[in-house]
């Protein structure tokens, strides 16, 4: 029997990434986890790992790290080669940061599940700069240096990994771009039997994201004030609540945060779901389809191969105010040939039960050939 170590970044939220460790969790149930930190709550515990605990690292010990971890972005390289996974045959580490940096040795097999090479250090650092008032003075030349440090580390830490899967086409491009390595794509799973396909479709359009500047929240409610006479249902909150806000005219209704079954009942009902980020995958653009909702979204990322154009929904090419007018204008004039059936299907290849054997089989015939 191989043994396994499954290495996270963090664990604190129930994400994206907590979703395919636990698929891994249920795949390797004696496989020992480890991470930087972990501030999981009981009922979350049980979900993700099955109740198990977690090794970790000495930011855990550190003051306010359960607020504050991600201040001590500069010690993560540190703290992820002090995890010690000598004892291990197989290392599956789940990696958007420094996961995939552990320290190995010859005779173990490292695959790593990776969701996006370090955002903040490469493709989004002028945008993390910006948004965190770091482009000038004392402290940005602080932020730039161990950035720079940090892009140093992630590049070499990539030969640490033997074997790289991606979870979209698009991360797959960005592997290769960054550390040139080849990545095997497996989509992450999505739980697409917790939502109902309906036929029955309400006047509104709805939006689901974080109110964050990436989401471009901003450009979808700016494009429905223009268009009076559409609705707008728009779920979340977050740092750009307020800015949202002033953007939204009578036609859009805020709603806030809302829990997954109020989420599920507005997908279902909404004649489109609209979606303006470049996303690494773009998980509520499946379970908008998995609801037998088409998708109006941004031709870039993991949309673009999620979505069937003229199939599954409508594509736009730029991140723009008028693109998206353009995209509803021209799903309203085909969206009656938009088959609720179709759309569900599409969705159907995104599944945790297919992901869960794409993994398994993927582990099994490269350590075979170990």
């Amino acid at each position: 029997m191989h043994k396994i170590a499954l290495v996270h970044e963090w664990f604190v939220n129930y994400m994206g990434s907590e979703k395919c460790v636990e698929s891994f969790v249920k795949l390797y149930p004696d496989a020992d986890i480890f991470a930087l930190v972990d501030y999981l709550d009981k009922e979350k515990r049980d979900i993700i790992l099955n109740g198990k605990n977690v090794n970790t690292s000495f930011i855990q010990k550190l003051p306010f790290s359960q607020k504050k971890y991600r201040s001590y972005l500069p010690f993560f390289p540190l703290a992820i080669e002090q995890l010690d996974i000598s004892k291990y045959d197989i290392i599956l580490s789940s990696s958007h940061a420094v996961a995939k940096g552990v320290l190995t040795n010859a005779n173990q097999m490292h695959v790593c599940y990776c969701h996006t090479p370090i955002r903040y250090a490469w493709d989004l650092y002028f945008q993390y700069l910006k948004d965190s008032n770091l482009t000038s003075g004392v402290k940005s030349w602080v932020a730039k240096y161990f950035l720079h440090k940090i892009r140093i580390w992630d590049f070499t830490t990539a030969n640490r990994v033997d074997h790289f899967i991606a979870n979209s086409k698009y991360i797959a491009r960005r592997i290769k771009k960054v550390y040139n390595r080849e990545a095997e794509v497996i989509y992450p799973p999505v739980d697409i039997n917790n939502f109902s396909s309906s036929e029955k479709k309400e006047n509104f359009y709805l939006t689901v994201a974080r109110f964050v500047p990436y989401k471009k929240i901003d450009l979808v409610v700016s494009a429905f004030s223009k268009m009076p006479d559409k609705k707008l249902i728009v779920i979340g909150d977050g740092p750009d609540t307020e800015k949202i806000k002033a953007l939204a005219s009578s036609n859009i209704d805020l709603i806030g945060y809302q829990e997954t079954e109020t989420l599920k009942d507005y997908m279902q009902r909404a004649k489109a779901f609209v979606f303006a980020a470049e996303e690494d995958f773009g998980i509520t653009t499946v379970e908008a389809q998995a609801s037998g909702t088409p998708v109006i979204g941004f031709n870039r990322g993991g949309t673009s191969e999620i979505v069937i154009e003229g199939k599954t929904g409508v594509l736009f090419d730029r991140q723009s105010v008028d693109s998206i007018i353009n995209a509803v204008n021209d799903f309203e004039k085909t969206e009656d040939k938009f088959d609720t059936s179709i759309i569900r299907n599409n969705a159907e290849q995104f599944s945790r039960s297919r992901f869960e054997n794409e993994i398994n089989n993927f582990v099994n015939s490269k350590y075979s050939e170990f």
